[in-house]
Parts: structure tokens; sequence; C-alpha cells
């Protein structure tokens, strides 16, 4: 079962009729009653889901990573401030992308008598609060894709450009990470004080050492959208914080 999700989802990305170019996509799983599910309710948002609550019988979760190729971020790269027409429309197409191939497994895992549930790769957050209700990027962790950076990114293998989704089954997938894991840090910042290009690149000092100012990060993404990129849709896009140098690869 475990291929053939990994399968599938390769296949989606590799025939995406997209003007965004991907790397190989990552993919991870993890236990439905890893105990750090429920421990996110403690440190990130108190009504943070368990994967019961998106699908009552879960057995695991599905955890993959699109990250975008090298010429996406060279673009944003460019434009020291205001952000490359590339990233906002990498956003919007991966978006897409996520949400079509949540919808595909859903349906392939049914004809194998597999159920399945997803939520959307964005915008489905608490306007006022800034916060969800189910946290893709905290699946990844879960799942052993990556870790937390000093952006409040997961820094991938393949570094933390490009866009994260899940989805929850009930069927048992042999896990790729498990709370005995030891942690493995993948920021420069966290692993020797030695980078803060996530910070100083911040265009609005949204980002420091000591933390992130989501409401702030938010405003500049909502003024991006709506002065930058109106003709595209709801492109709440920045990117700044993921030019340094884990942006490709993991910075450890």
């Amino acid at each position: 079962m475990e291929l053939f999700i990994e399968s599938l989802i390769r296949d989606r990305v590799s025939r995406a009729e997209t003007a965004t170019r991907y790397r190989a996509p990552l993919v991870g799983f993890a236990d439905a009653e890893d105990p750090r599910f429920a421990q996110l309710r403690a440190i990130a948002e108190p009504r943070h889901s368990l994967p019961r609550d998106l699908l009552p019988g879960a057995r695991s979760v599905v955890s993959f990573f699109l990250p975008f190729a090298p010429e996406v971020v060279r673009a944003n790269r460019h434009h020291p401030r205001d952000v490359a027409p590339e990233w906002a429309v990498a956003y919007l197409e991966t978006n897409e992308l996520i949400d079509r191939i949540g919808r595909d497994l859903v349906a392939a895992l049914e004809e194998r008598g597999v159920r399945a549930a997803t939520e959307a790769a964005t915008h489905s957050y608490d306007p006022d609060l800034l916060s969800t209700g189910w946290s893709h990027k905290s699946a990844a962790v879960i799942a052993g894709l990556g870790s937390f950076g000093l952006h409040h990114m997961v820094i991938t293998d393949a570094g933390c450009a490009g866009r994260f989704g899940s989805l929850v089954v009930d069927a048992e997938l042999k896990p790729t990470s498990g709370p005995a894991a030891p942690h493995r840090e993948r920021c420069l910042h966290f692993h020797d004080r030695s980078c803060t290009v996530c910070v100083d690149r911040c265009p609005v000092g949204a980002l420091t050492e000591q933390g992130l100012d989501k409401h702030r990060c938010h405003e500049r993404l909502l003024l991006n959208a709506a002065y930058h990129f109106r003709d595209l849709g709801l492109a709440d896009v920045c990117g700044k914080c993921a030019m340094g140098p884990c942006a490709l690869e993991s910075a450890v």
C-alpha cells in the first residue's frame, strides 16, 4: 500500500500540466496514534485535530512534500523585496495540485477498500487567530520528512521551498518515523547559530530570532495578493524567508 501511494503521488506530479516544475516528491507515513499529534494541542494549537477527528477509525497519516524546481527559488531570490511572479504562480498551482492529489488518493484508496480523508492545501485557517485545525507541516515532521527551522517552516532533505499535503487513512502503514526517533536538526541557526538569512530577508520585520509575528506576516501576504497579483487569484505569498541555504536542501 505504501508503494501504491508513493507511486500515485509521483505520477500525478510528473504529469502535472503546470508552468511550475518540481523535483522528486517526498512521501512519509505516521501512526495515527503517534502521541505527537495530541501534543500539538499543547505546543501549537489547542483546537488542533487528531487524525481520528478527520477520519473515525484512522490508523495512519500520509504526508507528502512537493519541492519546487531551483528556477522558482532563483526567480524569487532575484527580487530582493517584491515577490517573483514565478513564486506566486508556483504557490497557486501547487495548492491546486496537492488538492487534486488528495482527491485522487481518496478515490483510488476507496476502490481498494481503504477509507481516507484529507484537508485543503491552504486557506483552511481561522482568519482572526491565524491558526489551523490541521497542520500539514506538523504532520510532515511527525512522519519524519523534516524539522522546523527558525522561519517556522519545515526543512526537508529537499529544502523548504515547496508545499506540503497530507491525508488520513484507515489502513495500517509502516511509519517512516516514530516518537522514539532521534531529532535531526536541519536548520543552521538551531544547529550552531550561524545563519539568520530568513530573518534578514523578511521585508516587514515579522520574523525575528525570538519568534514570528503572524499578523504582520499575514498583512504582507494580503498586501502582495491585492496589489501585485490581483489577476492570479488569492496569491497571498512572499517566500523571502525561504530563500536561504535551506531552500533546496537540508542546511545541516
